[in-house]
């Protein structure tokens, strides 16, 4: 399946750029200290990876019903 494939290239590392759709990418952020704002306790937050999404500019302008710019800019 698709999103599976997907979902390993993620795991590798990779990114995963689809066209007139947009990019998806996974980032490492570093073990640091947060803060309850409730409370205002600080407790660790581990290290982690996350993903990211970045829209294409396709994608951006159906989404603000605008109409889609040229189709070859959207790399």
């Amino acid at each position: 399946m698709a999103l599976e494939e997907i979902a390993e290239t993620l795991v590798r590392g990779e990114c995963v750029k689809l066209r007139s759709f947009g990019l998806f990418s996974v980032r490492a952020k570093r073990e640091r200290i947060g803060r309850n704002p409730r409370t205002g306790v600080e407790a660790p937050i581990k290290s982690r990876r996350v993903l990211t999404f970045k829209p294409s500019p396709v994608l951006s302008a159906c989404v603000n019903g605008e109409a889609p710019n040229d189709e070859s800019s959207a790399d």
